[in-house]
């Protein structure tokens, strides 16, 4: 003779709750993905510009301007230096002031990039001593402190992505209490006959507790794989976007935090329903006695 379990999988309420797990899971997922590949994506930016200087000449004297580029190769430190081009100025300050505006109409300063080493050390201070030696004016600008307005965005990110996943687990918590206090009831005719044959609050809990981590499990793996298609798709939605922009967004790298990811999702899952299943369990229980 076939064995009715205590909770049957053909339930029709146990749909209901997988499809809540599964969509719980996926809004997680998808935020650690999202926050994880946004901070990967923004801390290569970041070490990119860290090194990155930008030397503004006011004294309208290119040779000049080209003899200091020469010498701040020549300091400690220094990997890059680009006197750029009248052109290629106009070409950073179009977006900014449109098309054809600069044509003749302003004097443009000179402008020198400069790549340093960021583990010897800022060249800013060198940088000025010598311009202040060749009686140049202008001015030495450091991109890393760019950088620090990224990194306020991203504790933030990183704070928004907890607090969701937080309140994603707290959701999924009274989500699995609630229909396991909704399946004891239902069997509360069964429950009193286990108990009658000797069975303690312990054994009926774990019943519970297998069911639910079972369908958890499955709900986490579901929504995993759903997070990881949907990162992939917004990553690759956005492929053509140019800039910094384009910079920040999250990166479609399946590196060991991304996996980490997926693969906790459906565990952590289950660990969070078994818990909450096993203390409602007891405590309906106890109250119930």
């Amino acid at each position: 003779m076939r064995q009715t379990p205590l909770l049957p999988r053909g339930d029709a309420r146990e749909a209901a709750l997988f499809f809540v797990v599964s969509a719980l899971c996926f809004l997680a997922a998808l935020s650690a993905l999202i926050a994880q590949g946004t901070y990967t994506a923004a801390a290569a930016w970041s070490a990119q510009v860290e090194g990155e200087l930008s030397v503004i000449v006011q004294t309208p004297d290119r040779a000049l301007a080209e003899d200091l580029a020469d010498g701040i190769q020549q300091l400690n430190g220094v990997i890059e230096v680009n006197l750029l081009s009248d052109e290629e100025v106009e070409a950073l300050l179009q977006p900014s002031l449109g098309s054809g505006v600069l044509a003749g109409s302003l004097a443009l300063p000179l402008l020198i990039a400069v790549q340093a080493d960021v583990l010897v050390g800022d060249p800013s201070p060198e940088i000025t001593a010598l311009m202040a030696s060749m009686s140049i004016e202008g001015e030495v600008n450091a991109h890393s402190g760019y950088t620090a307005y990224v990194r306020e965005a991203l504790r933030l990110l990183r704070f928004v992505a907890m607090a969701a996943v937080t309140l994603l687990a707290a959701t999924a918590i009274a989500v699995i209490a609630f229909a396991t206090k909704a399946a004891l009831l239902a069997r509360r005719d069964i429950v009193d006959v286990l108990h009658l044959s000797g069975a303690d609050d312990v054994y009926i809990a774990q019943l519970f507790e297998k069911r639910f981590w079972v369908l958890a499990v499955q709900a986490g793996i579901g929504g995993a794989v759903a997070a990881l298609a949907a990162s992939a798709a917004i990553v690759f939605f956005f492929a053509e976007t140019d800039g910094i922009a384009a910079q920040l967004l999250p990166q479609p790298d399946l590196n060991r935090w991304n996996i980490a990811i997926l693969l906790a999702t459906p565990i952590v899952a289950g660990i969070v329903a078994r818990s909450a299943a096993r203390v409602t369990v007891i405590s309906s229980l106890k109250e119930m006695m």
